[in-house]
């Protein structure tokens, strides 16, 4: 599907095991699907056991937690209970901000 600028683009797993594969022609498909599962499965764990999980210069995830309350039935205005819940929290690195930022089209160059 082509690009349609001012539109967002989404990049899907399968994407980024594609683009990696084609920047690493050393490595093979299916050696770079294992790395990119082990890692992203490795960051899943360990939120799951309540860590920080920190990438210098990318960002940092963690898990926030929310507390019980009372919600409201948007359709009846009724009072619901809402349990607590445990959220998946990313906050972007130093590095990743200013490239992100840069207004000159640099930011294109370094990925």
């Amino acid at each position: 599907m082509p690009h349609v600028p001012g539109s967002p683009v989404s990049m899907i797993k399968s994407e980024l095991v594609q683009r990696i594969a084609e920047h690493n022609p050393h490595l093979y498909q299916r050696d770079v699907e294992n790395i990119v599962n082990a890692i992203l499965d490795e960051i899943v764990a360990a939120l799951a056991r309540g860590d920080r999980v920190e990438l210098r210069g990318f960002g940092a995830f963690s898990v926030k937690h929310r507390p019980a309350r009372a919600g409201r039935n948007p359709r009846t205005g009724a009072h619901v209970p809402v349990d607590q819940k445990s959220v998946p929290f990313f906050k972007t690195g130093k590095e990743m901000r200013e490239r992100l930022n840069r207004d000159d089209g640099a930011s294109e160059a370094g990925a």
